[in-house]
């Protein structure tokens, strides 16, 4: 009884999540193909050239149906197994992971809870976060992403747009506008729980980010397609000087920083960003026309906030954490002011490397 060993090999495009550029045209994800192969053995009574027609159609189809289930195991595609939104998870980082963002902590969970507990929500969930650098606004964006997609950051459905680096040159604001258009517009149709970042606004050449106004709008289609259940976040260090100063404020008074309240901020951020002609934000219809939905005030870091960073990050490289390396590695950094020394000058953001060296 003889046995016939049938190989097919199959090769599916596999894309990684980092969007890339060429020159200033977004050129999609990069590809990879690595090559999987189906081995499908068959044993039967009889001679090779015994196969009849029928025979043969059923295993090619077999083959082929079995290809498709693989290859959809293994690429990350845009329905709950890949997207499912965990808020218990998002609370428990949020909770365990961000310092001193008492304010930020509250406004993010709650927003993403609703929008994401929401099955016909009316518009985009916009936020946008400000703060000085090393406050914890990027970080924030990360927490988010793992919290709705399996793969993160690294989600194919995760899109990270830096100002100087996709949009540098003035001159070629018409182009930009119409690239970012076409990005927004051709993810959101691959699929609809997309997630857009947007860094360094405060750095975007204003009236570049108006260019993508309608897809935040109450609109319930545009063109056939539907945005509103994306997501769109903005980092920017505008407004930063008036969050230090209210928190500065607080201080002089002898109150304690959780006093500090959402109503506190929330009006002088939003006019000093629209308001602020070397930003992003600037004169921006998004704010004039009310789309966007939380300004998120990130509070200047103290020296204890910095001390649990460095814990934090010792734990995340499985080392013991040290409190005295943590003590440390705080008295390193720059205070102000000069006099109190209270506010870390970049919040946590050096940590990391200030633990490479003592450690």
């Amino acid at each position: 009884m003889p046995s016939v060993v049938f190989f097919l090999v199959l090769s599916f495009p596999f894309y990684s999540t980092k969007t890339s550029y060429v020159g200033n045209n977004p050129s999609g994800s990069t590809m990879k193909v690595p090559h999987i192969c189906l081995w499908v053995t068959l044993t039967f009574s009889g001679l090779v050239n015994a196969f009849d027609p029928i025979t043969t159609t059923v295993v090619v189809g077999v083959g082929a149906a079995l290809g498709r289930t693989i290859f959809n195991y293994f690429k990350e595609t845009c329905d709950p197994k890949w997207i499912a939104y965990n808020a218990t998870g998002l609370k428990t980082d949020l909770d365990n992971k961000l310092f001193g963002q008492h304010i930020a902590s509250r406004i993010i969970l709650r927003a993403v809870n609703g929008f994401m507990s929401n099955p016909n929500p009316k518009k985009p969930l916009v936020l946008s976060l400000h703060g000085w650098t090393g406050t914890g606004k990027n970080f924030v964006s990360q927490l988010i992403a793992e919290s709705v997609y399996a793969e993160g950051m690294h989600s194919r459905f995760v899109h990270v747009f830096t100002s100087t680096l996709h949009f540098p040159h003035a001159e070629h604001m018409a182009t930009y506008k119409s690239q970012l258009q076409q990005w927004v517009r051709g993810n959101v149709t691959n699929c609809e729980r997309s997630m857009f970042i947007f860094d360094e606004m405060d750095k975007m050449h204003p009236g570049l980010i108006d260019s993508i106004k309608p897809y935040l709008d109450y609109y319930d289609k545009l063109d056939g397609v539907s945005y509103r259940k994306s997501i769109f976040i903005f980092l920017s260090n505008a407004g930063g000087d008036g969050i230090i100063q209210t928190a500065l404020e607080f201080w002089k008074a002898g109150k304690n920083r959780e006093e500090i309240e959402l109503k506190d901020l929330e009006t002088t951020l939003s006019l000093s960003v629209f308001n602020n002609n070397k930003s992003g934000f600037f004169r921006t219809s998004l704010i004039d026309k009310n789309l966007v939905d939380f300004f998120v005030p990130f509070l200047p870091l103290e020296y204890q906030h910095v001390v649990q960073c460095a814990m934090a990050e010792m734990k995340a490289r499985s080392l013991e954490p040290n409190p005295d390396v943590a003590d440390q590695v705080a008295r390193d950094l720059v205070y102000f002011p000069k006099s109190e020394r209270v506010f870390s000058v970049k919040g946590c953001k050096t940590i990391e490397s200030k633990l490479d060296f003592y450690t």
